[in-house]
């Protein structure tokens, strides 16, 4: 009983402890706006990650300055479903704190951007700008 008692304890206190040192969202981060490029897997399209990750998205948020946050990118390895085609082969995101700020700072650079797109993928991206909620 008494071994219980501390073993409940302790798993009690360590989560607590757990818990306590997770961030709660701030208002900040509620309110970014993310900006989704995704590339759609097709038969016989490329994309070379290499490329995208030291030139590309390093170009773009160059171009928009204090107001990106963080940017990601992600390489599509499988589909949810077993035996299907990758839904994407890469997405790249960049997380801003204005849409309005991101659009001025793109429009232009709209040329030099696409320009650059031969240089690592052959596929026609997907855009999708959502609101960061959690």
């Amino acid at each position: 009983m008494k071994l219980k008692l501390i073993l409940s304890f302790f798993l009690l206190t360590t989560c607590f402890a757990a818990f306590s040192q997770l961030k709660p969202d701030t208002a900040a981060e509620k309110a970014l706006i993310k900006v989704s490029v995704m590339y759609p897997y097709s038969e016989g399209k490329t994309f070379n990650i290499e490329y995208y990750e030291t030139k590309h998205m390093p170009m773009v948020a160059g171009f928009l300055g204090s107001n990106l946050v963080k940017y990601t990118i992600e390489k599509g390895v499988a589909s949810g479903i077993p035996n299907q085609p990758l839904p994407f082969m890469a997405i790249g995101a960049f997380y801003v704190k204005s849409l309005s700020d991101y659009q001025a700072a793109i429009a232009p650079n709209r040329d030099a951007i696409r320009a650059d797109f031969p240089n690592y993928t052959n596929i026609s991206p997907v855009i999708l700008v959502s609101e960061v909620v959690k």
